[in-house]
């Protein structure tokens, strides 16, 4: 038998986030810092810089993840490796080394508790047939899920939306009933979410982290022709069209945004019109 202590009763410890059999805890603050880290483990922690756990309570159930992703195991649970033959491996191979995802997820099955390790990433929690047909994920994004959910891999539909999307050609998509957890780069109340119904978003950039499977996601000029985008200085826009749902990071960028109320940097005409020549060869 096995007691835990200063786990569920732990004041540095809050749950801030659940759904089916996953929980998000949060370490309010770093008590384990020095005299030299002490004003960085302060400061961190005023702007949500913090560690936070996903901790998995298994009840005669399943559960799959990244492999390493496990800090600690307690109870009747068990540990496979999800793989049942040579060729299930080698299409397990094939499915990480394209979605940047590992390639072996690790199964727990049992009843018991399975503590992943701390990340200072946001954990979401997101209910899978929410999302219809499927959901698609950009990489990296992957944690954990239910063994009830279905992994595949999605494929671009034309050649431009990956070279000139960033999303890459193909991306996981998970589908079936259950639930999943994603390691996202920004927390849940700075996302946007969308519903689609039979219309269409234009996205500038690669910030959309998850959107539904039915969505046609294609890679064109923001006014559809290149002198337009040229005029505009916004060249190509992520399009996604149909129905469905979309997760957007509205402050997920690699450069910092321009203090001003206009855009950081111009594209030239040049660069706008090379563009729209390349996008109308890849969409022949």
């Amino acid at each position: 038998m096995v007691t835990l202590n200063n786990v569920f009763n732990n004041n540095n410890m809050k749950l801030i986030a659940s759904g089916g059999q996953y929980f998000v805890y949060e370490h309010q603050s770093d008590l384990s810092v020095d005299y030299f880290s002490a004003s960085t483990a302060y400061f961190l922690k005023e702007m949500n810089v913090r560690k936070r756990q996903l901790l998995v309570q298994l009840n005669n159930s399943s559960c799959k993840m990244q492999a390493g992703a496990m800090q600690w195991i307690t109870g009747d649970v068990r540990t496979t490796t999800g793989v049942t033959g040579v060729g299930n491996f080698l299409g397990k191979m094939v499915k990480g080394a394209v979605t940047g995802e590992s390639a072996v997820k690790p199964e727990y099955t049992g009843t018991g508790f399975v503590m992943l390790e701390p990340t200072y990433k946001h954990l979401l929690i997101e209910d899978v047939g929410a999302w219809g047909p499927g959901m698609v994920l950009d990489d990296g994004l992957f944690l954990c899920c239910d063994k009830s959910v279905n992994e595949s891999i999605s494929r671009r539909t034309n050649v431009s939306s990956a070279v000139l999307g960033g999303e890459g050609l193909f991306n996981l998509c998970l589908s079936g009933s259950g639930y999943a957890v994603l390691e996202s780069p920004v927390p849940r109340e700075e996302l946007f979410e969308f519903i689609v119904q039979d219309d269409t978003v234009k996205i500038d950039g690669n910030m959309a982290i998850a959107w539904s499977s039915s969505l046609q996601f294609t890679v064109e000029t923001v006014t559809g022709n290149a002198i337009g985008s040229a005029a505009t200085g916004e060249g190509f826009v992520n399009v996604f069209r149909g129905s469905g749902k979309i997760l957007l990071a509205p402050t997920q960028n690699e450069h910092p945004m321009s203090p001003v109320n206009g855009p950081e940097k111009t594209t030239t005409s040049s660069q706008g019109i090379a563009g729209s020549v390349v996008s109308s060869l890849f969409n022949a």
